[in-house]
């Protein structure tokens, strides 16, 4: 992500992208379509979704309970109810969810949708997954459409997303997406402090850019 934050930071790159992104955009995954507001996350520019979607796409998803977190455009939430999942899909953005909620209704799936940050407003305490696309740019959201890129400049997302991902554990498995371009170490001892490890279970190469999908469990 950070590669393509860089990128955009040319003026005539970055003028290009907030020109596509200055009305909502369609995105689709075989049979299921999203509309992505411009202040949502846009995966159209951007890899990890359609990684994270491949990945879910070879799970057995029928009748289990899966929670994304910060759902940002949905399309992961929804696919996961395509394949007979039963899902909560959480974010601190209320225009994301908005926008979930009416695509939901347009491909006839039922999602949870919850404005949340982190699990402040989750009152289940289980799920059979749950999955995390991050903000993981060290620095600091200057408005609400940033923090689906920034996580803080001293990377506080990570510092209140391991301190309560730790209940969820061992009792959910926890899967993450980061890019070899994040300080994946720094993100790393966070979760450590927190008696929480990584455990690398895919990895793809896409246009130079090498990137990973972590089980997150507990240390012994």
């Amino acid at each position: 992500m950070r590669a393509f934050i860089k990128k955009i930071s040319h003026p005539f790159l970055k003028f290009l992208f907030n020109k596509y992104h200055s009305k909502p955009r369609e995105y689709s995954y075989k049979d299921v379509s999203v509309l992505v507001h411009p202040d949502v996350f846009p995966p159209h520019f951007t890899i990890s979704t359609k990684i994270l979607l491949d990945f879910i796409n070879e799970l057995d998803l029928t009748n289990k309970s899966i929670l994304e977190l910060g759902c940002g455009s949905g399309i992961i939430s929804l696919f996961a109810a395509s394949k007979g999942g039963v899902v909560t899909a959480s974010d601190i953005n209320p225009t994301a969810i908005d926008f979930l909620n009416t695509a939901a209704s347009k491909n006839e799936l039922k999602v949870n949708a919850l404005f949340s940050d982190l699990f402040q407003n989750i009152s289940q305490k289980e799920f059979d997954y749950i999955i995390i696309n991050p903000p993981y740019y060290p620095k600091n959201p200057s408005e609400m459409k940033e923090r689906a890129w920034f996580c803080g400049e001293d990377f506080i997302y990570f510092e209140n997303l391991f301190l309560q991902l730790i209940a969820f554990i061992p009792n959910s498995s926890v899967l993450m997406i980061l890019s070899e371009d994040c300080e994946i170490e720094t993100i790393k001892a966070i979760a450590s402090k927190n008696k929480l490890e990584f455990l690398k279970v895919h990895e793809t190469k896409v246009s130079f850019e090498r990137n990973f999908i972590f089980s997150i469990t507990k240390t012994d």
